[in-house]
């Protein structure tokens, strides 16, 4: 199965110049859905990780199920404000703006490696934060796994760079 045919492509979404890839067509489809998460677990099996990150909001939806499976803890990664208790906050910038991703404090502990999860990654700052968040509270990244890379806005390239094992399932230009 191609995933890419499941990926609908939306135009100046959701500002003029961007192209955006559109994961509801695929999550929306049982079999693609299915395979997508079967291909996450099985590319999670090169790494050695004791929880699960996932990014708001996409993220959650393969990141749950990758969880789920594979019985490890899942850990959210939100927008600001959206955690009830004590927080690490990390302010980023995105390909078209800014934003604050926060994660709980009891979440993550210093002997906990953790495989963070979204949908897509471009110009890689959103998985930035995340990694710096897991380091905040004093856990290691073990790796990155993505549905989705625009690989010409070189987010992978940015991580690699900071010696994150990087893994994505399918690849689109960003534009």
């Amino acid at each position: 199965m191609n995933l890419k045919d499941y990926i609908r492509s939306i135009p100046d979404y959701p500002k003029k110049g961007i192209l955006f890839r559109d994961i509801t067509t695929l999550i929306k489809n049982e079999n693609a859905f299915a395979e997508t998460i079967n291909q996450i677990v099985e590319r999670s099996k090169k790494f050695n990780f004791t929880k699960i990150a996932a990014i708001e909001s996409r993220g959650f939806v393969f990141a749950s199920a990758v969880s789920y499976l594979l019985k490890k803890p899942f850990i959210l990664l939100r927008k600001k404000n959206k955690l009830p208790a004590d927080v690490h906050s990390i302010d980023f910038e995105l390909e078209y703006g800014k934003a604050t991703i926060e994660v709980h404090k009891d979440s993550i502990n210093e002997n906990d490696s953790v495989l963070i999860i979204d949908d897509l990654i471009a110009t890689g700052g959103t998985a930035d934060a995340a990694a710096k968040l897991v380091e905040i509270s004093k856990g290691k990244v073990a790796a990155f796994i993505f549905v989705i890379n625009l690989f010409d806005l070189e987010g992978c390239d940015i991580l690699i760079k900071q010696n994150y094992k990087v893994e994505s399932l399918i690849e689109f230009p960003g534009h």
